[in-house]
Protein backbone atom coordinates (compact mmCIF):
# COMPACT_ATOMS: atom_id res chain seq x y z
CA UNK A 1 0.00 0.00 0.00
CA UNK A 2 2.76 2.12 -0.41
CA UNK A 3 0.75 4.77 -2.66
CA UNK A 4 -1.43 5.29 -0.36
CA UNK A 5 -2.23 8.85 1.39
CA UNK A 6 -4.30 8.64 4.23
CA UNK A 7 -6.71 11.48 4.37
CA UNK A 8 -5.51 13.52 7.89
CA UNK A 9 -7.72 14.80 10.74
CA UNK A 10 -5.60 18.28 10.12
CA UNK A 11 -6.20 17.88 6.34
CA UNK A 12 -10.15 17.71 7.46
CA UNK A 13 -10.12 20.53 9.60
CA UNK A 14 -8.60 22.85 7.04
CA UNK A 15 -11.39 22.08 4.69
CA UNK A 16 -14.47 22.38 7.00
CA UNK A 17 -16.27 25.14 7.46
CA UNK A 18 -18.35 24.65 10.79
CA UNK A 19 -21.28 26.47 11.57
CA UNK A 20 -22.87 26.54 15.38
CA UNK A 21 -26.03 24.64 15.52
CA UNK A 22 -24.58 22.40 12.69
CA UNK A 23 -23.05 19.12 12.05
CA UNK A 24 -21.17 18.30 8.91
CA UNK A 25 -20.48 14.93 7.41
CA UNK A 26 -16.55 15.54 8.55
CA UNK A 27 -17.04 15.87 11.63
CA UNK A 28 -18.63 12.53 12.09
CA UNK A 29 -16.70 10.15 9.24
CA UNK A 30 -13.90 7.79 10.28
CA UNK A 31 -10.03 8.52 9.10
CA UNK A 32 -7.16 5.93 9.92
CA UNK A 33 -4.33 6.85 11.88
CA UNK A 34 -1.66 5.07 9.52
CA UNK A 35 -0.99 2.20 6.56
CA UNK A 36 0.18 -0.83 8.84
CA UNK A 37 -2.69 -3.32 9.25
CA UNK A 38 -5.11 -1.96 7.01
CA UNK A 39 -7.36 -5.03 6.39
CA UNK A 40 -7.51 -5.13 10.42
CA UNK A 41 -7.85 -1.52 10.60
CA UNK A 42 -10.54 -1.35 8.19
CA UNK A 43 -12.11 -4.38 9.55
CA UNK A 44 -12.26 -3.49 12.93
CA UNK A 45 -13.81 0.36 12.10
CA UNK A 46 -17.80 0.00 12.53
CA UNK A 47 -18.19 1.01 9.02
CA UNK A 48 -20.07 0.45 6.10
CA UNK A 49 -18.45 2.94 3.26
CA UNK A 50 -15.00 3.45 2.25
CA UNK A 51 -14.41 6.19 -0.03
CA UNK A 52 -11.25 6.87 -1.79
CA UNK A 53 -9.39 8.81 -4.85
CA UNK A 54 -7.94 8.11 -7.76
CA UNK A 55 -6.28 10.86 -9.06
CA UNK A 56 -4.94 9.89 -12.38
CA UNK A 57 -5.34 10.87 -15.79
CA UNK A 58 -2.80 8.56 -17.25
CA UNK A 59 -5.32 6.04 -18.76
CA UNK A 60 -7.36 8.74 -20.30
CA UNK A 61 -3.74 10.58 -22.17
CA UNK A 62 -3.15 6.44 -22.98
CA UNK A 63 -6.66 6.15 -24.90
CA UNK A 64 -5.62 9.60 -26.78
CA UNK A 65 -8.52 11.31 -24.83
CA UNK A 66 -8.55 14.54 -22.91
CA UNK A 67 -6.85 14.89 -19.57
CA UNK A 68 -7.94 16.88 -16.33
CA UNK A 69 -9.38 13.54 -14.51
CA UNK A 70 -7.25 14.06 -11.62
CA UNK A 71 -8.80 17.33 -10.86
CA UNK A 72 -12.28 15.40 -9.62
CA UNK A 73 -10.41 13.90 -6.03
CA UNK A 74 -10.08 17.05 -4.65
CA UNK A 75 -12.93 18.90 -6.05
CA UNK A 76 -15.01 15.96 -4.62
CA UNK A 77 -13.54 16.09 -0.86
CA UNK A 78 -14.13 19.72 -0.39
CA UNK A 79 -17.56 19.90 -0.90
CA UNK A 80 -17.86 16.13 0.41
CA UNK A 81 -16.70 16.73 3.87
CA UNK A 82 -19.04 20.08 4.21
CA UNK A 83 -22.38 18.67 3.77
CA UNK A 84 -24.57 18.19 6.66
CA UNK A 85 -24.60 15.52 8.35
CA UNK A 86 -27.94 14.15 9.33
CA UNK A 87 -29.80 10.85 9.23
CA UNK A 88 -29.74 10.17 5.52
CA UNK A 89 -26.11 11.20 4.63
CA UNK A 90 -25.25 8.52 7.50
CA UNK A 91 -21.46 9.83 7.62
CA UNK A 92 -21.39 7.63 10.66
CA UNK A 93 -21.23 4.65 8.88
CA UNK A 94 -18.27 5.99 6.65
CA UNK A 95 -14.70 5.45 6.41
CA UNK A 96 -13.05 8.32 3.87
CA UNK A 97 -9.50 6.60 3.27
CA UNK A 98 -7.35 8.96 1.43
CA UNK A 99 -6.44 8.72 -1.98
CA UNK A 100 -3.85 6.62 -4.21
CA UNK A 101 -0.98 8.75 -5.18
CA UNK A 102 0.40 8.45 -9.02
CA UNK A 103 2.38 12.37 -8.61
CA UNK A 104 5.43 10.56 -9.73
CA UNK A 105 3.58 8.68 -12.75
CA UNK A 106 1.71 12.07 -13.68
CA UNK A 107 5.35 13.33 -13.74
CA UNK A 108 6.38 10.80 -16.25
CA UNK A 109 3.23 11.39 -18.19
CA UNK A 110 3.79 15.14 -18.71
CA UNK A 111 7.14 14.31 -20.65
CA UNK A 112 5.14 12.33 -23.11
CA UNK A 113 3.73 13.03 -25.77
CA UNK A 114 -0.15 11.56 -27.77
CA UNK A 115 1.33 12.53 -31.16
CA UNK A 116 4.03 10.19 -30.52
CA UNK A 117 3.37 5.83 -31.10
CA UNK A 118 5.91 5.14 -28.63
CA UNK A 119 5.10 8.10 -25.94
CA UNK A 120 1.33 6.33 -26.07
CA UNK A 121 3.00 2.47 -25.34
CA UNK A 122 4.94 4.16 -22.24
CA UNK A 123 1.53 5.79 -20.90
CA UNK A 124 -0.31 2.30 -21.27
CA UNK A 125 2.41 0.44 -19.67
CA UNK A 126 1.95 3.03 -16.64
CA UNK A 127 -1.41 2.23 -16.89
CA UNK A 128 -0.55 -1.75 -16.16
CA UNK A 129 1.57 -0.77 -12.79
CA UNK A 130 -1.64 1.38 -11.59
CA UNK A 131 -4.04 -1.39 -11.98
CA UNK A 132 -1.64 -3.10 -9.32
CA UNK A 133 -2.87 -0.61 -6.73
CA UNK A 134 -6.11 -0.20 -7.65
CA UNK A 135 -6.69 -4.09 -7.75
CA UNK A 136 -4.95 -4.56 -4.74
CA UNK A 137 -6.52 -1.55 -2.63
CA UNK A 138 -10.05 -2.97 -4.11
CA UNK A 139 -9.24 -6.33 -2.91
CA UNK A 140 -8.20 -5.56 0.69
CA UNK A 141 -11.26 -3.34 1.04
CA UNK A 142 -13.68 -6.03 -0.15
CA UNK A 143 -12.22 -8.76 2.05
CA UNK A 144 -13.17 -6.99 4.75
CA UNK A 145 -16.73 -6.89 3.86
CA UNK A 146 -16.88 -3.64 3.48
CA UNK A 147 -18.36 -1.50 0.37
CA UNK A 148 -15.34 0.57 -1.84
CA UNK A 149 -16.63 4.07 -3.52
CA UNK A 150 -13.49 5.08 -5.78
CA UNK A 151 -13.73 9.04 -7.17
CA UNK A 152 -12.21 10.30 -9.68
CA UNK A 153 -9.30 8.97 -12.52
CA UNK A 154 -10.01 7.58 -16.00
CA UNK A 155 -12.48 4.93 -16.76
CA UNK A 156 -9.12 1.85 -17.25
CA UNK A 157 -9.57 2.13 -13.04
CA UNK A 158 -13.05 -0.07 -13.91
CA UNK A 159 -10.10 -2.85 -14.58
CA UNK A 160 -8.88 -2.71 -10.42
CA UNK A 161 -12.22 -1.88 -9.46
CA UNK A 162 -13.55 -5.03 -10.84
CA UNK A 163 -10.72 -7.72 -10.67
CA UNK A 164 -10.17 -6.09 -7.17
CA UNK A 165 -13.96 -6.98 -6.23
CA UNK A 166 -13.29 -10.55 -8.12
CA UNK A 167 -10.41 -11.23 -6.04
CA UNK A 168 -12.09 -10.09 -2.71
CA UNK A 169 -14.97 -12.09 -3.47
CA UNK A 170 -12.86 -15.14 -4.84
CA UNK A 171 -15.27 -15.55 -7.95
CA UNK A 172 -16.15 -13.31 -11.14
CA UNK A 173 -18.57 -10.55 -10.85
CA UNK A 174 -20.74 -8.07 -12.89
CA UNK A 175 -20.82 -4.75 -13.69
CA UNK A 176 -23.33 -2.23 -15.06
CA UNK A 177 -21.99 0.78 -16.82
CA UNK A 178 -23.72 4.07 -17.04
CA UNK A 179 -21.42 5.11 -20.19
CA UNK A 180 -21.51 6.89 -23.52
CA UNK A 181 -19.19 4.37 -24.42
CA UNK A 182 -18.56 0.91 -23.92
CA UNK A 183 -14.65 0.70 -22.78
CA UNK A 184 -14.73 -2.89 -24.22
CA UNK A 185 -12.01 -2.12 -26.85
CA UNK A 186 -9.01 -4.11 -28.16
CA UNK A 187 -6.78 -5.69 -26.11
CA UNK A 188 -3.62 -3.14 -26.95
CA UNK A 189 -2.11 -2.37 -24.13
CA UNK A 190 -4.03 -0.93 -21.45
CA UNK A 191 -6.10 2.18 -21.26
CA UNK A 192 -9.19 3.80 -20.09
CA UNK A 193 -11.18 2.84 -23.36
CA UNK A 194 -10.41 -1.22 -22.37
CA UNK A 195 -10.75 -1.65 -18.53
CA UNK A 196 -14.05 -3.86 -19.36
CA UNK A 197 -12.68 -5.94 -22.24
CA UNK A 198 -9.11 -6.96 -20.29
CA UNK A 199 -11.52 -7.71 -16.94
CA UNK A 200 -13.93 -9.69 -19.07
CA UNK A 201 -10.75 -11.33 -20.91
CA UNK A 202 -8.89 -12.54 -17.97
CA UNK A 203 -12.33 -13.83 -16.15
CA UNK A 204 -12.66 -11.30 -13.66
CA UNK A 205 -16.01 -10.06 -15.32
CA UNK A 206 -19.09 -12.41 -16.18
CA UNK A 207 -21.67 -10.26 -16.97
CA UNK A 208 -21.97 -6.92 -18.20
CA UNK A 209 -24.37 -4.27 -19.24
CA UNK A 210 -23.39 -0.96 -20.87
CA UNK A 211 -26.49 1.79 -20.18
CA UNK A 212 -27.02 4.61 -22.77
CA UNK A 213 -24.67 3.82 -24.88
CA UNK A 214 -24.25 6.41 -27.76
CA UNK A 215 -25.01 5.23 -31.01
CA UNK A 216 -21.89 7.71 -32.98
CA UNK A 217 -19.27 6.48 -30.70
CA UNK A 218 -19.49 2.33 -31.09
CA UNK A 219 -17.68 0.69 -33.69
CA UNK A 220 -19.49 -2.09 -35.80
CA UNK A 221 -16.70 -4.20 -34.43
CA UNK A 222 -17.86 -3.68 -30.62
CA UNK A 223 -21.42 -3.56 -31.96
CA UNK A 224 -20.48 -7.16 -33.09
CA UNK A 225 -19.26 -8.72 -30.06
CA UNK A 226 -22.07 -7.07 -28.20
CA UNK A 227 -24.76 -8.72 -30.02
CA UNK A 228 -22.86 -11.85 -30.57
CA UNK A 229 -21.91 -12.35 -26.74
CA UNK A 230 -24.79 -13.20 -24.34
CA UNK A 231 -22.93 -12.59 -21.18
CA UNK A 232 -22.82 -8.46 -22.84
CA UNK A 233 -25.83 -6.83 -22.88
CA UNK A 234 -26.96 -3.03 -24.04
CA UNK A 235 -29.54 -0.52 -24.31
CA UNK A 236 -28.51 2.70 -26.32
CA UNK A 237 -29.26 6.60 -25.38
CA UNK A 238 -31.26 6.72 -28.48
CA UNK A 239 -33.55 3.52 -28.03
CA UNK A 240 -34.58 5.57 -24.70
CA UNK A 241 -34.31 9.36 -24.80
CA UNK A 242 -34.53 9.93 -28.96
CA UNK A 243 -36.78 7.12 -30.68
CA UNK A 244 -38.01 6.25 -27.07
CA UNK A 245 -38.44 2.79 -28.14
CA UNK A 246 -38.36 1.94 -24.54
CA UNK A 247 -38.68 3.81 -21.33
CA UNK A 248 -36.10 4.66 -18.85
CA UNK A 249 -38.25 2.31 -16.29
CA UNK A 250 -37.63 -0.31 -18.68
CA UNK A 251 -34.18 0.14 -19.57
CA UNK A 252 -33.66 0.02 -16.15
CA UNK A 253 -35.30 -3.39 -15.37
CA UNK A 254 -33.52 -4.77 -18.97
CA UNK A 255 -30.11 -4.11 -17.02
CA UNK A 256 -31.07 -5.15 -13.59
CA UNK A 257 -32.33 -8.34 -15.30
CA UNK A 258 -28.41 -8.97 -16.88
CA UNK A 259 -26.24 -8.08 -14.14
CA UNK A 260 -28.33 -8.31 -10.39
CA UNK A 261 -29.03 -11.70 -10.03
CA UNK A 262 -25.26 -12.36 -8.82
CA UNK A 263 -22.39 -9.52 -6.95
CA UNK A 264 -22.11 -6.67 -9.22
CA UNK A 265 -20.67 -3.32 -9.20
CA UNK A 266 -21.72 0.30 -10.51
CA UNK A 267 -19.44 2.41 -12.83
CA UNK A 268 -20.69 5.88 -13.10
CA UNK A 269 -18.74 7.30 -16.42
CA UNK A 270 -19.58 11.64 -16.21
CA UNK A 271 -18.99 11.47 -20.12
CA UNK A 272 -22.68 10.42 -19.85
CA UNK A 273 -24.19 13.48 -18.27
CA UNK A 274 -25.06 16.29 -20.56
CA UNK A 275 -22.22 19.00 -20.31
CA UNK A 276 -20.56 18.02 -17.42
CA UNK A 277 -16.71 18.61 -17.30
CA UNK A 278 -15.14 15.60 -18.48
CA UNK A 279 -12.76 14.07 -20.44
CA UNK A 280 -15.64 13.47 -23.80
CA UNK A 281 -17.91 15.89 -22.93
CA UNK A 282 -21.34 15.28 -24.11
CA UNK A 283 -23.96 18.17 -25.41
CA UNK A 284 -26.39 15.29 -25.73
CA UNK A 285 -26.67 12.76 -22.48
CA UNK A 286 -29.07 11.82 -19.49
CA UNK A 287 -29.85 14.47 -16.96
CA UNK A 288 -28.10 15.10 -13.24
CA UNK A 289 -31.62 13.61 -12.35
CA UNK A 290 -32.05 10.52 -14.45
CA UNK A 291 -28.06 9.69 -13.48
CA UNK A 292 -29.07 9.85 -9.77
CA UNK A 293 -32.27 7.82 -10.49
CA UNK A 294 -30.18 4.62 -12.69
CA UNK A 295 -27.84 4.75 -9.22
CA UNK A 296 -30.73 5.05 -6.38
CA UNK A 297 -32.39 1.64 -8.58
CA UNK A 298 -29.08 -0.24 -8.42
CA UNK A 299 -27.49 0.80 -5.10
CA UNK A 300 -30.33 -0.50 -3.23
CA UNK A 301 -29.77 -4.12 -5.11
CA UNK A 302 -28.57 -6.49 -2.45
CA UNK A 303 -25.81 -7.76 -4.83
CA UNK A 304 -24.19 -4.37 -5.52
CA UNK A 305 -20.38 -4.35 -4.27
CA UNK A 306 -18.90 -1.32 -5.29
CA UNK A 307 -19.62 1.85 -6.83
CA UNK A 308 -17.12 3.93 -9.41
CA UNK A 309 -17.74 7.43 -10.21
CA UNK A 310 -15.05 8.38 -12.90
CA UNK A 311 -13.84 10.67 -15.92
CA UNK A 312 -15.05 14.00 -14.61
CA UNK A 313 -12.48 16.54 -15.63
CA UNK A 314 -13.11 19.44 -13.62
CA UNK A 315 -11.03 22.83 -13.89
CA UNK A 316 -10.76 25.50 -11.34
CA UNK A 317 -13.90 27.40 -12.02
CA UNK A 318 -15.69 24.18 -12.60
CA UNK A 319 -14.62 22.12 -9.60
CA UNK A 320 -17.23 23.27 -6.97
CA UNK A 321 -20.37 22.48 -9.36
CA UNK A 322 -18.24 18.86 -10.08
CA UNK A 323 -17.90 18.32 -6.59
CA UNK A 324 -21.31 18.57 -5.61
CA UNK A 325 -22.23 16.67 -8.24
CA UNK A 326 -20.09 13.50 -7.59
CA UNK A 327 -21.06 14.37 -3.79
CA UNK A 328 -24.84 14.22 -4.59
CA UNK A 329 -24.06 10.41 -6.25
CA UNK A 330 -21.86 9.23 -3.14
CA UNK A 331 -24.81 10.33 -0.76
CA UNK A 332 -27.38 8.76 -3.14
CA UNK A 333 -25.59 5.26 -2.84
CA UNK A 334 -25.40 5.59 0.31
CA UNK A 335 -28.86 6.69 1.06
CA UNK A 336 -30.06 3.65 -1.24
CA UNK A 337 -28.11 1.14 0.20
CA UNK A 338 -29.45 1.82 3.34
CA UNK A 339 -32.97 1.32 2.47
CA UNK A 340 -34.31 -1.83 2.13
CA UNK A 341 -32.49 -4.14 -0.40
CA UNK A 342 -34.54 -5.91 -3.27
Amino acid sequence: MEKLILLEKSEVNNILNTRDGETKFGEQIKLLSNVSNIYDAIKSLDVDYVIFGLPEDIGVFANLGNTGTHNAWNATIKVLLNIQSNHFTAANRVLILGHLDFTEELVQLSKLKQSHKKHVQNARKLVTEIDKHVTDLVSTIISTGKTPIAIGGGHNNAYGMIKGSSLGLKKPINAINFDAHTDFRALEGRHSGNGFSYAYNEGFLKKYFVFGLHENYTSIPIFETLDTDKKLDYITYEDIEVRQKTSFKNALKQGKDHISKNEFGIEIDCDAIINIPSSAKTPSGFSVKKTRQFLHYFAKRKHVKYLHICEAAPTKKTANQVGKLITYLITDFIKAKHTKNE
